[in-house]
């Protein structure tokens, strides 16, 4: 199965932090190489398990994945904004 998916990194002190806000798993590392080796390590277990629970398509489908017959695709956001209030 290949799954293609939307990462997000951010510099929080010393560590790179890394995210898949669809799926809600996040890792980090010392450098931006890393965290994103550590981001794929955590998606892949984190497939994994759903996988062994029988839970993979379903959690692919109700994060807004998408499946053509052989690669899952995140959707893509229309816009990225940062918006304030107050």
């Amino acid at each position: 199965m290949k799954l293609v998916f939307r990462a997000e990194f951010f510099r929080e002190g010393e560590f790179y932090v890394g995210i898949v806000p669809e799926l809600d798993v996040s890792s980090f590392g010392k450098s931006l190489e890393e965290a994103r080796a550590s981001l794929k390590e955590a998606v892949e277990a984190f497939l994994e398990e759903c996988e062994a629970m029988g839970t993979l398509e379903e959690v692919l489908q109700e994060a807004g994945f998408t499946h053509d017959g052989h690669i899952w695709s995140a959707r893509s956001p229309l816009a990225t904004e940062i918006l304030s209030v107050g």
